[in-house]
């Protein structure tokens, strides 16, 4: 069987536009800036408080008055607080 032909590989240089933290428009490349050093502890404040109201709900809702006014509502209201914590996570850098 032939032997097939080695091709000289060129070293691969992607050019700026190109560039995996170029913008949509391709006129440049734009730079995103690292999280502010308070931002992982928002983030886990977030999800922490989300997690402590689903668990302080489901272990004394019947004890706190808001708790127990707001019935199954307070699962949004900790979801909600989980979201927001996911949401930051996501755009964490």
């Amino acid at each position: 069987m032939p032997k097939s032909k080695v091709r000289k590989k060129s070293s691969y240089q992607p050019s700026p536009a190109t560039g995996p933290r170029a913008s949509a428009g391709g006129s440049g490349a734009k730079m995103t800036k690292p999280s502010p050093p308070w931002y992982p502890g928002v983030m886990a404040a977030f999800l922490l408080i989300g997690l402590a109201y689903i668990v302080v709900y489901y272990m004394a809702a019947e004890s706190i008055p808001f708790m127990n006014s707001l019935g199954s509502w307070n699962f949004a209201v900790g979801f909600g607080f989980l979201i927001i914590g996911l949401g930051l996570a996501v755009r964490w850098r």
